[in-house]
């Protein structure tokens, strides 16, 4: 038998974290993880611009130190070590670890927290710049997990932490990113109260289009007193307008959720009344959370590709939908393909082009169900 878990995202009136509440063990998800960051070529440009801007704005040189947690397959460290930088990753995932090693970067296999960052300290690791990237979100126990940033950072080192935008995620309507894996949602006001509890303070911030809109912070240890940026005021300031702080923000967005499941539901059904054929595109986790939600089976998805041959030849949890190889919409010459990956549809579009040849046409369920115009670079 399947496992099902229950999912239900809880508010803390208090500090605003928005979290679940710990039905799967981290063990149980990230051991052996299925997510190879590789895959996907708009993160490696993500990655690669980062490390460039990250040098520039920190005087990186070969006797720097960057760690990074939850480093996956090295898509990123891979960029500091090809410019000479002392580079190591943290990650529990051994498959993952073993690609990442492949292309030159140190992985130590483990869970990171206090008990880590101390070890690394004790062996002359501490570092001048931690890379935390959509990580925190992963972490059920997150007092330990900042305690060990502040631990391995050094007192006038830099962490950067990415996390999905909360706002974006209510504003967007991307409920299908709330699933088991992601044990919290941050808003840069909740993101600032943990920090600040475990003596880090944030002194600016990057808005990005990443992962449906996300936030980068800068974090440093509390007592270097730096002033926050204009922009780290702007943002406090929006979230402060959007309603962070009011529970009727959260609880209008059910409505908004039921809303979209009945519109996909629609397009689905009136899609197979037609005759037509739709299959997915990509096997992520957030399209685990949609399709169980909507109660889709293989009788409106047929099947689902992904690029990734680890997740080839298997099935999505609960739909039991089939993954293939990218090649299977060729042969089988579908009328539609729902996307969902959506945050890289622009990518997907792109590598969807032949479909054009037959009329197919490319879909999107968030943040509301749309059949997409080709762009004009997209050949006929």
């Amino acid at each position: 038998m399947e496992a099902f878990f229950p999912l239900h995202a809880f508010l803390c009136r208090d500090c605003l974290l928005v979290q679940l509440d710990e039905f799967v063990p981290p063990e149980d998800i990230f051991t052996e993880y299925a997510y190879f960051s590789s895959y996907s070529d708009s993160w490696l440009a993500h990655a690669r611009t980062y490390v460039a801007d990250m040098v520039d704005r920190l005087a990186l040189t070969d006797r720097s130190r960057v760690i990074e947690i939850a480093s996956n397959d090295g898509y990123l460290l891979q960029y500091f070590v090809q410019r000479g930088i002392p580079a190591l990753g943290v990650d529990p995932a051994a498959n993952v670890a073993r690609a990442a090693s492949e292309r030159g970067v140190k992985t130590l296999v483990d869970f990171f927290g206090t008990r880590v960052a101390e070890n690394l300290v004790a062996d002359g690791h501490a570092a001048d710049l931690i890379v935390a990237n959509n990580v925190m979100a992963h972490v059920p126990d997150l007092d330990d997990f900042l305690r060990g940033i502040r631990t391995l950072l050094k007192p006038d080192g830099t962490a950067t932490v990415e996390v999905p935008h909360l706002v974006r995620l209510i504003e967007d309507n991307q409920f299908d990113t709330i699933y088991h894996e992601h044990f919290s949602y941050f808003s840069l006001a909740s993101a600032e109260a943990a920090l600040a509890a475990r003596g880090l303070a944030v002194f600016d911030v990057d808005v990005l289009t990443t992962h449906g809109g996300s936030l980068r912070l800068y974090v440093q240890h509390a007592d270097r007193g730096s002033p926050p940026s204009d922009t780290l005021i702007k943002v406090r300031q929006q979230e402060d307008s959007f309603g962070i702080r009011a529970v009727d923000t959260y609880r209008q967005f059910r409505s908004k959720v039921e809303a979209t499941k009945r519109a996909l539901l629609r397009f689905l059904c009136d899609r197979r009344e037609a005759g037509d054929t739709v299959v997915g595109y990509g096997a992520p986790g957030k399209g685990n959370t949609l399709l169980n939600y909507c109660g889709i089976r293989t009788d409106l998805l047929a099947y689902t590709v992904d690029r990734n041959p680890y997740k080839q030849g298997k099935f999505l949890p609960g739909t039991r939908i089939p993954i293939h190889a990218p090649d299977r919409i060729a042969e089988t010459r579908p009328d539609y393909v729902l996307i969902l990956p959506w945050n890289l549809a622009d990518e997907i579009v792109g590598q969807l082009a032949g479909i054009r040849a037959w009329g197919g046409r490319c879909v999107v369920p968030i943040p509301e169900v749309r059949v997409l115009d080709w762009p004009s670079g997209v050949p006929q």
